[in-house]
């Protein structure tokens, strides 16, 4: 009788596969720290071309191979579950963090971010001419000199994907370009989900089955929304300008109907006014989903205090917009039936001439440029490590936008 040798341990495999990996991370990681600004100047000629960071992490591939992942790795890590990925994105994710610590690099590569987007530039003529841009996740139209911005998902309760931060940051831009524009107003539409159905609402936050289904990258949504739309909403878009500012600003309104969750309440947290009808109400999910809730753990606590941060953060709590302590986010609270003529009235108090360089110099003491930057650099590498977590991809494949 023949004994069969025994097969592999496939468990022992594993592990050693992972520890090789973590080896070979701790040496990307102190390569990039050690010759970033090397690296970032290759790739950008000494800093006078500015990248995105989708631009800058494909330059990378083609510059340096084996530093971040081949576009044909990303491209076969696109075409996967979540749960089937290897996780390439977290190799994104240390190089980018490297990048953005570095003195001189990080702050170039921010720039890139707030400058105009190439759609927005290709649509800007007709936007001036009419006034108005129809797209698939948002709605844009001038009118009185005001940017009204409509988030029109109306069949998922406008959760955020890629297409949202595209319409977005494309919305946004237009909005600041147009010199006719004094203000910018953010609002969620009419619903046809059946349970809003014919009710408006602000916005449910990240789409969990995009983010199941694989179709939530690291960079082109979760950096390129914190660093590029929500940034030039509090920041401003970057252009050429004139001698005393680098920056085109304008004041920015938020109005809530029904609910902001996760990314709506992310939101909100850069604005200048935030209008919120009654019964509305705020949450940041972050403990339930597993994954970082963008730039509120660095805004959240400076605004509400840090209990109140721990306790909507690590604890999941909701607050109503009409309890005291969501008053630290919402300015306004009025009855739904309210809203339309608040909205105007509000909107009125933001056309002030000094507003402009008063909100600039608010913003520029809340949130110091290099503060940003520390945070946003190690975010770069936390999150691309959160979405690949285990907990998270257990949880995110039983979820869905309405059950939230």
């Amino acid at each position: 009788m023949t004994t069969l040798s025994p097969g592999p341990d496939l468990r022992a495999l594993a592990g050693e596969a992972h520890r090789v990996d973590d080896e070979i991370r701790a040496l990307r990681t102190a390569f990039v720290e050690e010759h970033a600004e090397e690296i970032y100047a290759g790739l950008t000629d000494g800093r006078t071309r500015y990248l995105r960071i989708d631009e800058l992490v494909r330059a990378a591939a083609l510059a340096c191979p084996g530093l971040v992942p081949s576009e044909e790795q990303m491209a076969a890590e696109r075409s996967l579950p979540q749960a089937e990925k290897e996780g390439r994105e977290i190799d994104q994710g240390i190089f980018l963090r490297g990048i953005l610590r570095a003195p001189k690099a990080g702050p170039h590569l921010l720039d890139a971010m707030l400058r105009p987007t190439e759609r927005a530039l290709k649509l800007l003529p007709g936007f001036l001419e009419t006034g108005v841009v129809e797209m698939e996740a948002v709605r844009l139209e001038r009118r009185d000199g005001v940017a009204h911005l409509t988030l029109c998902r109306d069949d998922c309760l406008n959760a955020e994907d890629g297409r949202q931060v595209d319409d977005m940051e494309t919305a946004v831009d237009l909005a600041l370009l147009d010199p006719s524009v004094r203000s910018g107003l953010l609002r969620g539409g009419v619903m046809s989900h059946p349970r809003y159905l014919g009710r408006r609402v602000f916005c449910a936050g990240i789409n969990l089955k995009k983010l199941s289904s694989g179709d939530i990258p690291l960079v082109d949504f979760l950096l390129r929304r914190e660093t590029g739309y929500i940034q030039k909403i509090f920041r401003g878009l970057l252009t050429d300008g004139s001698w005393h500012s680098r920056l085109t600003d304008k004041p920015w309104m938020a109005a809530v109907d029904s609910f902001a969750i996760g990314g709506g309440t992310q939101l909100l947290l850069v604005f200048d006014h935030v209008l919120a009808a009654s019964d509305a109400y705020l949450s940041l999910p972050a403990a339930k989903e597993g994954i970082i809730p963008g730039v509120s753990n660095f805004r959240l606590s400076r605004i509400a205090g840090p209990r109140v941060a721990r306790q909507v953060i690590l604890g999941g709590r909701k607050l109503r917009a009409d309890e005291p302590d969501a008053r630290s986010i919402v300015d306004e609270v009025v009855p739904p039936e309210e809203m339309d003529t608040a909205i105007d009235s509000a909107l009125a108090r933001l056309d002030g001439e000094a507003v402009v360089a008063n909100r600039r110099m608010l913003n520029l003491a809340e949130e110091p440029p290099e503060e940003f930057r520390r945070y946003i650099a190690e975010f770069a590498l936390q999150q691309a490590l959160r979405i690949y977590g285990a907990d998270v991809i257990g949880k995110v494949d039983g979820f869905a936008v309405g059950a939230r």
